[in-house]
């Protein structure tokens, strides 16, 4: 369980580290994002981008988990 943790807690450190260069790769902008934007607010869900990125963990950890 501790190895779990720390594993998860260097990983959110690794993409908040890595989070200039992977704006700049088009993540969290990706067509299907929700953005409603009104006069004084803006509300954005990107929904689209949360799933891509679940289906790469998903995908990595089976890699990970069968070798």
């Amino acid at each position: 369980m501790q190895k779990l943790l720390i594993t998860l807690g260097l990983g959110i450190a690794a993409i908040g580290v890595l989070y200039p260069y992977l704006r700049q790769l088009g993540v969290g902008q990706l067509p299907g994002d929700i953005i409603l934007k009104g006069e004084h607010s803006t509300f954005y869900f990107p929904i689209v981008s949360c799933v891509a990125i679940s289906l790469l963990v998903s995908v990595l950890l089976n890699l990970l988990r069968s070798s």
